[in-house]
């Protein structure tokens, strides 16, 4: 008998959804203090999840969800630099 494979779940601190860790996007505040997006999933530092969509990012910056997991202050032109990044990012299968 085969076992399964557990797949790890995360929830999007936009729309608030769980989902597998696979389809959503780490942000990351590395120990220097700096936010940047992390697509391995394996940078040190604190992380908070989010779908790759233009939608749940403005819902995370509206709701100040951003700031809240990644327990920093977030400047506008880093919002900026994140929605680019994201809109940039190659869909994945099941978004």
């Amino acid at each position: 008998m085969v076992k399964k494979r557990k797949i790890p779940l995360r929830v999007c601190i936009g729309c608030q959804e769980k989902k597998p860790k696979k389809e959503l996007v780490r942000i990351v505040r590395t120990p220097e203090e700096k936010i940047a997006l992390d697509l391995t999933g394996k940078k040190p530092g604190r992380g908070a999840y989010i779908c790759p969509l233009e939608s749940c990012l403005k819902k995370a910056i509206k709701g100040k969800r951003l700031e809240k997991n990644l327990q920093m202050p977030v400047s506008p032109d880093l919002i900026a630099d994140l929605t680019e990044l994201l809109m940039n990012q190659p869909k994945v299968e099941g978004s």
